[in-house]
């Protein structure tokens, strides 16, 4: 058996891609029930018309996160008012897979998708913790975020974030390890900082900004909503 409690933890683990945070939080999960081993969730978005790439990844990886729960057992997991609803369902109910719901429609592959984002979350969790180092110390100049490493960021939820995001790109998280860095872990020039700052900036507002959308459309949507999310955390702006 297991508790509402274990059921809704694990679904804290799920994020939504495109906007790096809790499904929970943003108030997709419509309702949670438990009884015994088995466990069903139904889960809603702000729109009919969200990506259905991005609604299948959330629903899937809510239906994976639950079943790995210990002593789970059947676990269902529902798309409410999507265009894709029919298609997405029938998927996670029978196992089928990102590629084996969608056929040829698959864009890309789950990995693929999740990738993307991934890479977009430590971005944006970089420019949160390097901006908030500008702010702290005035003297402290653009071109200096160069020499900084993950040891001179303040303990706190942005420092763990930015582990988390860089932890799921295989980036080191050593305390000697450099902060401002691509993808695959390499130092940009000392020239390019600004630059890149400002490009790492572009996209974490592009994430801020489509979260509070999001949250919008959904209280619009289902008014009831406003009671399942979470506050806004604080976040350099």
């Amino acid at each position: 058996m297991i508790t509402e409690a274990q059921a809704r933890s694990a679904l804290d683990a799920v994020i939504d891609p495109e906007l790096d945070e809790p499904i929970t939080d943003l108030g997709f999960v419509r309702s949670l029930e438990v009884s015994g081993a088995s466990v069903t969730v139904h889960l809603r978005l702000p729109t009919s018309f969200c990506s259905p790439n991005f609604a299948y990844l959330m629903a899937s990886d809510a239906k994976d996160a639950l079943s790995a729960l210990p002593g789970a057992g059947e676990v269902a997991v529902f798309l409410d008012d999507h265009h894709d609803s029919d298609l997405i369902n029938r998927g996670l109910a029978a196992d089928a897979g990102y590629r084996g719901t969608f056929g040829d429609e698959a864009e890309d592959s789950l990995a693929d998708l999740r990738a993307i984002f991934r890479r977009k979350a430590h971005t944006a969790a970089m420019e949160r913790v390097l901006t908030a180092l500008l702010r702290a110390n005035r003297e402290l100049r653009e071109e200096d975020l160069h020499d900084v490493v993950l040891g001179d960021l303040p303990p706190g939820a942005a420092t763990a974030a930015l582990l988390r995001r860089r932890e799921a790109l295989g980036l080191d998280t050593a305390p000697s390890a450099f902060v401002l860095v691509d993808d695959d872990g390499n130092r940009y020039p000392r020239s390019e900082v600004p630059l890149r700052l400002r490009f790492a900036r572009s996209i974490r507002i592009s994430i801020d900004g489509n979260s509070h959308f999001c949250r919008g459309l959904l209280r619009t949507r289902y008014p009831e909503s406003a009671a399942d999310q979470s506050p806004v955390k604080e976040k350099v702006s």
